[in-house]
C-alpha cells in the first residue's frame, strides 16, 4: 500500500523444522514469498523460530548436571544456531530487498563477538533495503531457558522508521520488563513487536496492556509446536516425546490497537501468514490524552539510562 499512513503486516505463525536451521530457513523464505504476494510491508516471525525453541529442557530433566543427554542436545542446538557474521541470513536479506518488505525474525544466534560457542535468543530486524539494522539479544532468558541461552545486552534496544511508523521489538518475557519497554517508547516507538515461542496464555493480556500503556499498535507473533513436529532424527527423540504434550505451543498471534482493543484477536491452532493493515492516525488520536514519554512524562523527576554498548570480554588495543 503506497499511502505512508497505512502498513500491511503479515504475522507468520508457523512451526519450525525443529532444530534444523537449513530446513527452517527454507520454510521462512516460503512465508516471505507468500507475504510479498499479498503486498505485505512487514513480516514477523516468533521467538527462536530459527531453528526452534528449546522445549527439551522441560521434558528431559534439563537441570540435571553433566548428563550426556543435556550436553548432546545442547551441542546439536548450537550447531543449528545462526552465525550472522557468516552471512547465514544473506538469502533472507536479499528477499527483503527484492520484495521491499521489512522482517522481524526470532532466531538463536551464535555470535563470533562472544567467542562463537554460547548462544542467544535474538530478534533481528531487516529493513526494506535488505540491511540488518539491529540484532537484539534477549536481556534475560526466562527460567529454564537460562540453561541454554546466554543473557544479552542493550545494543539492540533500537527503533526503526517504517513508512510513518516507528517500530521496535522485544523477545517474549522481556515485554514484561518496564524499563526496556520505556527505552523503546522514549525513542518514539509507536508500533511494538512482541515475539513469543507460542501460546495465547502469553499474548492475550500483555499485548493489550502494552498497547494501552504505550498508546501504540502492538503485534504479538508466536510460533506453533505439536508433538508431531519433533523430527524423529533428533538426538534423544524417544526421551523428548515421552513427556511431551500433544500441543506445546498453540500460537496466539494477535494485534492490539493504541486504545488497547483488539484489531486481531489471538489466533489459535492455525498455521500460516495472517494479514492486517494498520492506520497510523490511530496512534495520533490516542496520544491526545496520554503520551508516556511526551506530555504525560516528567523527565525532571524520573529518567532512564540505557547502555547500548555491545558487551564482550575482549577489547584489543593496538
Amino acid at each position: 500500500m503506497k499511502d505512508p499512513r497505512f502498513l500491511t503486516i503479515a504475522m507468520a505463525q508457523i512451526a519450525p523444522v525443529w532444530l534444523n536451521k537449513e530446513a527452517t530457513l527454507t520454510k521462512i523464505k516460503d512465508q516471505i514469498s507468500e507475504a510479498a504476494k499479498q503486498k505485505s510491508e512487514l513480516i514477523i516471525f516468533g521467538e527462536g523460530l530459527l531453528p526452534g525453541y528449546p522445549f527439551w529442557l522441560a521434558l528431559t530433566g534439563g537441570a540435571e548436571w553433566d548428563t550426556q543427554l543435556n550436553k548432546s542436545l545442547h551441542a546439536h542446538y548450537v550447531r543449528n544456531a545462526i552465525t550472522i557474521e557468516n552471512d547465514e541470513l544473506a538469502e533472507v536479506c536479499a528477499m527483503a530487498k527484492q520484495h521491499r518488505i521489512a522482517i522481524y525474525l526470532g532466531l538463536i544466534e551464535r555470535p563470533k563477538d562472544r567467542g562463537g560457542h554460547s548462544i542467544y535468543a535474538s530478534l533481528v530486524y531487516i529493513n526494506t533495503e535488505g540491511v540488518i539494522a539491529s540484532v537484539h539479544r534477549k536481556l534475560q532468558p526466562t527460567y529454564d531457558e537460562r540453561l541454554t541461552w546466554s543473557p544479552g545486552d542493550g545494543h539492540g534496544l533500537r527503533v526503526h522508521t517504517l513508512k510513518q511508523f516507528t517500530v521496535g521489538g522485544l523477545n517474549c518475557w522481556e515485554n514484561w520488563m518496564p524499563l526496556p519497554r520505556a527505552s523503546l517508547y522514549a525513542q518514539g516507538e509507536d508500533l511494538h513487536v512482541a515475539i513469543w515461542p507460542g501460546s495465547d496464555h502469553n499474548t492475550k493480556d500483555i499485548t493489550r496492556f502494552i498497547a494501552r500503556e504505550g498508546r501504540s499498535f502492538v503485534v504479538s507473533v508466536s510460533a506453533l509446536m505439536t508433538k508431531a513436529d519433533f523430527p524423529t532424527n533428533t538426538p534423544y527423540y524417544n526421551q523428548i516425546i515421552e513427556h511431551a504434550p500433544e500441543i506445546l505451543a498453540n500460537g496466539g498471534s494477535c494485534i492490539a490497537a493504541p486504545n488497547g482493543e483488539w484489531e486481531v484477536a489471538p489466533i489459535i491452532n492455525k498455521s500460516g501468514n495472517f494479514y492486517h493493515t494498520i492506520d497510523f492516525n490511530k496512534v495520533l488520536e490516542e496520544r491526545q490524552n496520554f503520551d508516556p514519554v511526551g506530555h504525560y512524562s516528567r523527565p525532571d523527576v524520573t529518567k532512564l539510562i540505557v547502555n547500548r554498548e555491545r558487551q564482550s570480554t575482549l577489547q584489543i588495543k593496538e
